[in-house]
């Protein structure tokens, strides 16, 4: 199984690249959703707070690859040939997964920061920081649990500083490079 790991700040545009992917019929496991799902589980409120406290909390608890070691099972009850996860944030991640799979590709999706905050504001999820005090306190979060690292070591890297359609045509060329 090849396995393409989607990884990036929030709102550079992982979710719209995950999308080509799965349109393409390659199934696609998100991270995120499995902290969100935890949140709700123990009866909060999915907001960036809440995130944060179980984020770090199941790393703390259960190691730097916590998350990751939630999504294992899905990745082995997959016959699909490529898998697709959607946020990975750690090295410690990344080698869960490699160990579990016999190649993996670190795609990262990058944009500035303004345009990465403009976007969360646009989207609304109930998580999503709306002020730029938070957005930022996410990000240097984000980056102290292994996020630039993983960017670091991307084998390739899709630049999202354009409009929606350019990021979704680049994504289907990228979607091929894997077909």
């Amino acid at each position: 199984m090849k396995l393409v790991i989607l990884t990036g700040m929030p709102g550079a545009g992982k979710s719209e690249v995950a999308n080509a992917f799965q349109s393409a019929g390659i199934p696609v496991i998100v991270m995120g959703d499995i902290i969100r799902k935890e949140v709700e589980r123990r009866g909060m409120d999915v907001n960036p707070e809440n995130n944060k406290l179980v984020m770090l909390e199941l790393r703390d608890r259960d190691g730097p690859g916590a998350v990751a070691i939630r999504c294992v099972e899905s990745l082995r009850n997959s016959d699909s040939e490529i898998v697709v996860i959607e946020g990975c944030r750690s090295l410690a991640e990344v080698d869960i997964f490699d160990d579990c799979v016999d190649e993996v590709c670190i795609v990262c999706v990058h944009s500035s920061p303004k345009a990465r905050f403009l976007r969360l504001k646009q989207r609304s999820r109930k998580d999503d920081p709306q002020d730029w005090s938070t957005f930022r306190e996410r990000d240097l979060r984000e980056i102290s649990v292994g996020l630039g690292a993983v960017i670091a070591l991307s084998d390739i890297v899709v630049v999202n500083e354009r409009t929606i359609e350019e990021l979704r045509n680049e994504s289907r060329t990228l979607v091929q490079r894997f077909m």
